[in-house]
């Protein structure tokens, strides 16, 4: 006689916890089908284009409601604890769109006139973000593998997609290589990390730590610095940078702008929830590591980009010193800190897509026009174009009434108030000669040298997506550098959401 059966007990899903990834997902998804069914239709580039930003905004919108009730609620774990619902997520989800939305607009134009498929890249750039979105929710050490292997694949076409350039297709290869062996390294310590608590989730690491005392905690120091490693490497910190240069000069310009705006985003926010979070109660053994990281990141990043004379690999080395500033709210292990933190990658967001913005038109058809000599006499041909730059690169220098200087004030602040004068001193100090990088570019378009005149070549052509990218980051930069408040009070309550 056959007895019977008990029903299979399958988890609930909570698909608003989610929402906000499945819509840049879906957006994707019908991109991709899109081309499939509608091939050789003309339309389909600018179709995909609109699907696309409309991705972007139906997940804005579930992001709106998500910090609407986290807000009158309070912060939730999803899906059997894998994903956080909370503030902090909100935040940079919110700063990962911005740069999504910026990206496609920049790339709109690029795409046109370099005869590229927009349709495959568009859902490329999506897929990208779909799994930093994801990474910036997650609340267990598998999610944030997964979620970095989601993004990392796609971008690793994206920054090879141009296949009639050999340093495009040689940046990919080199992301590809690198990034591989950086999760290879992520993934074991995740494994170590297993083995000395028990459980990959953060929530639950947190409240091992909190009520066990380890006393041979080896094996969790040896995970620790592994997960450091691994995304050490996405937020391009030295000395783990070495990727960074190459890949940023050799990528798509557009690229390069999203790479370096939306990702580092989504790997500090993932080293914010895990060590801040997860393993704050151990913060005397992964500060000083991250102390080293950061100065290292000031030191290399700052007097590297003062000998170089390619715009993009100047800002290349610009992005590992910005990565140190970040570090320092990271070494603060305080709410302060990581408020600061999270104010400097939306600060830093805009201003490099802005500047890559520029970037890429300058650089003309080809995208190969990256030399500094490029830049000269451009503030007599387009001084329009010139003035946004000079804006952009100023406030990456910290120049007072732009977002970039009250980021840096935020982080020396968050440094001092832990006590951390010396790192604060450092910072101050890379800011100083870092400037003297972007005065270089500055001075290149404002002071011809005698005699020099305008490189000849196609005339610089600022096509409407850029154009409305440029207007938003500028509108953003002076934003966040005149009236901060709305959004530091933003970041600061997305910190004391955090579920820890």
């Amino acid at each position: 006689m056959i007895g019977a059966v008990s029903p299979i007990s399958t988890p609930s899903i909570d698909w608003y916890a989610i929402a906000p990834d499945l819509a840049l997902f879906g957006a994707a998804i019908v991109i991709v089908m899109g081309r499939a069914l509608m091939r050789h239709h003309p339309r389909v580039p600018g179709a995909a284009l609109v699907i696309a930003i409309a991705g972007v905004a139906v997940s804005a919108v579930f992001t709106a409601i998500q910090w609407g009730f986290v807000h009158d609620n309070g912060p939730y774990e999803a899906l059997r604890g894998m994903v956080a619902v909370d503030g902090f997520a909100v935040f940079v989800q919110t700063v990962i769109l911005g740069a999504t939305l910026l990206g496609l607009l920049v790339s709109s134009g690029y795409l046109q006139r370099e005869r590229l498929e927009a349709p495959e890249y568009f859902a490329l750039m999506l897929c990208s973000a779909t799994g930093m979105m994801l990474m910036v929710s997650a609340n267990d050490l598998i999610t944030v593998f997964l979620s970095l292997e989601i993004l990392s694949i796609s971008l690793y076409v994206l920054a090879a997609f141009d296949r009639r350039r050999l340093t495009s297709q040689e940046a990919g290869l080199k992301y590809f290589l690198l990034g591989s062996f950086s999760s290879a390294v992520f993934l074991y310590g995740i494994a170590l990390v297993y083995g000395a608590t028990g459980t990959t989730n953060l929530t639950g690491i947190a409240e091992f730590l909190a009520g066990t005392t380890l006393l041979h905690d080896g094996v969790l120091i040896m995970g620790l610095a592994f997960l450091l490693v691994g995304l050490g490497f996405k937020v391009a910190a030295a000395p783990f940078h070495m990727w960074t240069p190459d890949v940023y000069q050799g990528a798509p310009s557009p690229v390069t702008a999203f790479m370096a705006a939306a990702t580092k985003a989504a790997a500090f926010a993932a080293i914010l929830r895990v060590f801040v979070g997860a393993f704050g109660v151990y913060r005397v053994d992964w500060r000083p590591a991250v102390w080293v990281l950061a100065v290292a990141s000031l030191v290399v990043g700052t007097v590297a980009a003062v000998v170089q004379t390619d715009v993009k690999r100047m800002l290349a080395y610009s992005s590992i010193s910005h990565a140190g500033y970040v570090l320092i709210g990271v070494q603060a292990a305080t709410a302060k800190g990581t408020s600061a933190a999270l104010f400097y990658v939306l600060v830093y967001s805009v201003m490099i897509i802005g500047s890559f913005a520029v970037v890429t038109v300058v650089a003309r058809t080809g995208d190969d026009r990256h030399s500094l000599d490029e830049y000269r006499g451009l503030a007599s041909t387009r001084p329009v174009l010139a003035g946004l730059l000079t804006l952009f690169l100023l406030a990456q220098a910290g120049v007072p009434l732009t977002g970039g200087f009250v980021a840096k004030l935020a982080v020396f602040s968050a440094a001092v108030s832990a006590r951390q004068y010396s790192l604060a001193l450092i910072g101050m100090l890379a800011a100083v000669i870092g400037a003297y990088v972007y005065l270089r570019i500055v001075l290149a378009m404002y002071a011809p040298g005698e005699g020099e005149t305008a490189p000849a070549g196609p005339r610089i052509q600022v096509d409407a997506g850029t154009g409305i990218a440029l207007a938003i980051a500028m509108a953003a930069v002076l934003f966040l550098g005149i009236v901060p408040a709305v959004v530091l009070n933003f970041a600061r309550d997305a910190t004391q959401l955090l579920a820890r």
